[in-house]
């Protein structure tokens, strides 16, 4: 009696545990719940994966896009300088490239568009006649706004040649 009971209860288990792994028809479309488990453990371990290493590369073009805008504001202070024989004065600041400063020889404006932000929001730094560095010295403080800093929030500057 007992081998008929055992396999009465492993019938009654199969046909108990059949509506979780198939359609009820015999119709097998679809996926078991093991399997979406697995395929949610998997995308779960590439997100964990590959997710900070693109959060890194976000930062890195970013600071590209800085040096390549403070190389186009590079680009039109020397324009204006050969027009007016000078770059604008602090007081003056980088909105001289796009408003006439009421000075002789203006012949901007000098860039297409406004004076753009670096990409982290904040206005570039600009201070003349002289600079620290050079003629001037043109820079973004990164993306936390304070001077210094390392990888995303650090400087990104005209004078220094190894960022160029």
């Amino acid at each position: 009696m007992s081998g008929a009971t055992g396999a009465r209860r492993a019938a009654r288990w199969r046909s108990a545990l059949r509506p979780l792994t198939r359609r009820p028809g015999g119709d097998e479309r679809g996926f078991t719940l093991i399997e979406l488990l697995v395929v949610i453990i998997v995308l779960g371990l590439l997100v964990a994966l590959v997710g900070p290493r693109l959060i890194g590369r976000v930062g890195q073009s970013k600071t590209a896009v800085a040096r390549a805008q403070i190389s186009l504001l590079e680009a039109a202070l020397d324009q204006y300088r050969l027009d007016v024989g000078s770059y604008p004065d602090g007081a003056q600041g980088l909105e001289a490239l796009n408003r006439n400063p009421n000075v002789t020889g203006w012949n901007g404006p000098y860039l297409k568009k406004a004076v753009p932000r670096d990409p982290w929001s904040n206005p570039y730094r600009y201070r003349c006649c002289p600079g620290q560095h050079g003629e001037y010295d043109l820079w973004s403080e990164g993306a936390d706004g304070a001077p210094g800093g390392e990888g995303e929030n650090a400087d990104v500057t005209s004078w220094d040649s190894a960022q160029k």
